[in-house]
């Protein structure tokens, strides 16, 4: 079961039902995830996106970040990117962390270090984090930001870790 919908993302007065499924495939054409947010425990989502040195190795990183997100109250992260399509070789990963819950003077300062390129996460984590709630650009932050291709302008899909239920 994912974790607690975020304020930010529900709708008061409406009943919100949260189906968990699997990962479903890429799309054959975008080797995108199909429009969604898809919540995977860490043991799915390793068996999903690893499986070459390079991908296990993203991993690691992604793991330390998560890590040090969940110690510091994070409940839940959004992973983007590359990371999670079909491209074999992906440069790093995306993600983006809900800031509810989050104590910041346990927060490790790489996750608030937005230099040029990043350059201080990448270095620390293989990729890049962002506050799930911050602006990406004048008209979206960055949750919404993550589930709209690039390229097409079209949407899809993410995959969320809930990290209440993180490793024991």
């Amino acid at each position: 079961m994912p974790a607690a919908i975020p304020a930010y993302l529900t709708n008061q007065g409406h009943n919100i039902i949260v189906v968990s499924v699997p990962v479903p495939d890429f799309d054959p054409i975008t080797g995108c995830l199909p429009p969604g947010i898809f919540w995977a425990s860490w043991e799915e989502f390793t068996a999903r996106f690893g499986g070459t040195p390079h991908r296990e190795s993203l991993l690691l990183g992604l793991e330390q970040a998560l890590i040090a997100l969940a110690t510091a109250g994070c409940g839940c992260v959004y992973v983007d990117g590359s990371f999670v399509t079909s491209k074999v070789h992906p440069n790093d990963f995306d993600a983006c962390w809900d800031i509810t819950g989050v104590a910041t003077n346990l927060l490790d300062p790489v996750l608030t270090t937005f230099d040029p390129g990043r350059a201080t996460q990448k270095a620390k984590y293989g990729g890049e984090l962002f506050p799930a709630h911050v602006a990406a650009s004048p008209s979206e932050i960055y949750l919404e930001f993550f589930q709209t291709n690039k390229a097409t302008g079209a949407r899809k899909g993410i995959v969320g870790l809930n990290l209440t239920r993180w490793k024991s």
